[in-house]
């Protein structure tokens, strides 16, 4: 017969061979694999008949191990301590993996955490590591899996998919609407409080290109707040202090529950750039990541069926 015609024995044969030779004792051995004494008496003897070879001389009350169980011990336990690293490894590596998901401030604060906790709902084995910042190097940077960033769809290195279009328009609190009823008027409202969002994004919509690509003269344009980062100027105006522009897919959710108003009712500007699900060419996904960005595209998917802006 030749080594390759040998079949393999049972892992569990061998774990229990393991324990016995290490311990010489089924009952010390039955402990560390917590099975019974019996259970393990009977592995370790269709382990002996497997092989034809005796690895235990058995006493009333004992047992010894045999020079061929030894010999066999010495062959088979670094076989052994290998499967049990792999396996640790591997575990290791899906147990506590994170998905590393980049979004700017607005998209992190206002689409992404209020869904966050529905995705951990349906698959509680994920882990989540959130970067929000407005630096695109930041959310592009190599620890990072999967980014949502604004932009023409142009990211030289990158898969990039569209999640939602651009599309702006007006909002206000209801009270201030009420107090301010020439915000329903497109010629008037440049004399309101305008909030404002100052970004270092050059083509980051303001009030000044909002009006003029919506036809209304803009050269009376009052001075208004300003706030460093979008969820703020929101935040400012469901508080009553202005009007904001509403990015759709931001201020669904506000609008739906009643924190905001459209004033212009259906006036808005669609612009050519949307908010895009980015990840590198360079870097290899595991399944994590596709768990996430499938249950992205489903997110956007949906806003997309429910909305027409």
């Amino acid at each position: 017969m030749t080594t390759n015609s040998v079949s393999l024995p049972p892992l569990d044969y061998l774990l229990a061979f393991e324990a016995t030779a290490e311990s010489e004792s089924f009952v010390a051995a039955s402990k560390r694999l917590n099975i019974s004494e019996t259970a393990i008496s009977r592995k370790v003897r269709l382990l002996e008949l497997h092989y034809g070879v005796p690895f235990f001389l058995r006493g009333h009350r004992s047992i010894s191990i045999t020079p061929q169980g030894e010999l066999f011990l010495a062959r088979v336990k670094p076989a052994l301590e290998m499967l049990r690293s792999a396996s640790q490894m591997t575990a290791s590596d899906h147990k506590d993996r994170a998905v590393t998901l980049a979004a700017t401030n607005s998209v992190a604060a206002l689409w992404l955490m209020p869904r966050l906790q529905k995705l951990n709902r349906q698959n509680k084995h994920l882990k989540i590591m959130l970067v929000s910042s407005d630096d695109d190097n930041e959310c592009l940077s190599d620890n990072v899996d999967l980014a949502i960033l604004r932009g023409d769809g142009n990211w030289p290195g990158y898969h990039a998919e569209l999640m939602f279009g651009e599309t702006v328009f007006p909002v206000c609190s209801p009270g201030y609407l009420k107090a301010n009823p020439s915000a329903a008027d497109p010629m008037q409202i440049h004399d309101l409080d305008l909030i404002e969002v100052s970004s270092t994004h050059r083509e980051w919509m303001n009030w000044r290109t909002w009006l003029e690509n919506s036809g209304t003269p803009a050269d009376r344009l009052r001075q208004g707040s300003f706030f460093n980062t979008y969820p703020l100027s929101v935040q400012a105006a469901a508080d009553g202090l202005g009007i904001a522009l509403g990015w759709g897919h931001l201020v669904d959710p506000l609008l739906n529950e009643g924190k905001l108003v459209r004033p212009l009712g259906q006036a808005k500007v669609r612009t050519n750039h949307g908010y895009y699900l980015l990840k590198s060419e360079r870097k290899k996904m595991f399944d994590e990541c596709q768990v996430v960005e499938d249950w992205l595209h489903r997110q956007s998917a949906e806003r997309s069926t429910a909305f027409r802006d």
